[in-house]
């Protein structure tokens, strides 16, 4: 995607742009390239855990049938539901909504599958009752594999927020190592960049936060020696996990990032993103008190700038694609350009202290 978007970049905005081939790293930690635009080389690092969602994602739905009950109740009897209903109505619909969606094709399995043996001669029933729960199981998972993808996605969105609560708990035990290791890299690369940014997007931003809060434990002077630092935040769901009553190590997390004002902090927004939390500030929507209206300093876009007028219509109810498109090219010059802001001229950092300087207002108060 990045490849791809680099061209029409290239091409929107008249720059020479060079993406090098994507290289995994030799401890399997992230996929790197280089970018080389207008003079600018670029060393950009992703980090994986495609192998985690690939174990966790999907669930059996033997899984699923026990634990989304059972964490509907957690979430709704703490308080949590209402909490995240009031930051984020559009993102909440989204999550309860998938659930109680599973929750509907699992009573309908079960229904079918009780209607089966009504079906069958009287001698058989009494038997035939014996299968239906078999039965019921089989077209559940008929069910979800005809709704995996869009426009439903109810598996992936089901079993991710799984993983979020259970990371929010720790009970999660490989993303911390992995999050250790990239903070070690990102601490070792100070002193020899002209600049360290760290960026996360959707569920990456409140990793993101982790990582820098892993750096700056081990490291409290990082950022203050000349290599300025940033922390860019796109379609970022941080109070997902941040307002879950068990997630107190995060929400100690990240109190300290937000201290660290040697570190800047870019929240770019999306208001028509419908699975991203953007009312307020991720700080003030976590609870957690904010240092001031610059923690983070904000960065609203239009979807307009982002593709032709034209698309909108057909692509404003694909959840997942406009969950993206932060990350994609924009049609307006002049708009913001996830391409051009990661490897063109300007420095993240100087574009952050513009921003500040000149904070945007919000495009709508939409949820």
């Amino acid at each position: 995607m990045f490849r791809r978007e680099s061209r029409l970049t290239a091409a929107r905005r008249g720059l020479d742009i060079a993406v090098g081939d994507a290289v995994r790293s030799a401890d399997g930690l992230s996929l790197d390239w280089t970018v080389e635009a207008g003079g600018t080389r670029t060393r950009y690092a992703l980090l994986r855990w495609d192998d985690i969602v690939r174990a966790r994602f999907p669930r059996p739905d033997w899984r699923r049938l026990a634990a989304v009950p059972a964490l509907l109740w957690r979430l709704r009897r703490s308080g949590y539901e209402r909490r995240l209903r009031r930051e984020a109505r559009s993102f909440a619909m989204v999550i309860f909504g998938v659930h109680h969606l599973y929750l509907l094709f699992a009573a309908t399995s079960l229904g079918l599958a009780a209607g089966l043996p009504l079906l069958l001669p009287a001698d058989w029933r009494p038997w035939s009752w014996l299968a239906v729960p078999v039965a019921a199981y089989a077209v559940l998972a008929a069910i979800m594999a005809l709704t995996r993808g869009k426009p439903f996605y109810c598996a992936h969105l089901v079993d991710d927020t799984a993983f979020t609560h259970d990371h929010a708990a720790g009970r999660d035990r490989q993303i911390p190592d992995r999050l250790d290791a990239m903070a070690a890299r990102i601490r070792a690369a100070e002193g020899s960049a002209g600049e360290i940014v760290v960026i996360g997007h959707s569920s990456s931003s409140f990793l993101g936060v982790e990582v820098l809060d892993r750096v700056l434990s081990a490291d409290p002077g990082f950022g203050t020696r000349g290599t300025p630092v940033s922390f860019v935040t796109l379609g970022s769901v941080i109070p997902w996990i941040a307002l879950d009553a068990s997630a107190t190590r995060f929400r100690a997390a990240l109190a300290r990032f937000a201290a660290a004002d040697a570190i800047r902090w870019l929240d770019v927004r999306a208001p028509w993103d419908w699975l991203s939390i953007h009312l307020r500030d991720p700080l003030t929507a976590s609870d957690v008190p904010s240092p001031g209206p610059d923690r983070p300093a904000t960065r609203y876009v239009r979807l307009e700038d982002l593709i032709e007028a034209r698309l909108i219509p057909g692509r404003r109810w694909n959840l997942f694609r406009m969950h993206f498109q932060l990350l994609m090219s924009s049609r307006d010059g002049r708009g913001f350009d996830y391409v051009a802001f990661v490897s063109g001229p300007e420095p993240v950092h100087a574009a952050i202290d513009r921003w500040r300087q000149a904070p945007t207002r919000p495009l709508t108060r939409r949820a």
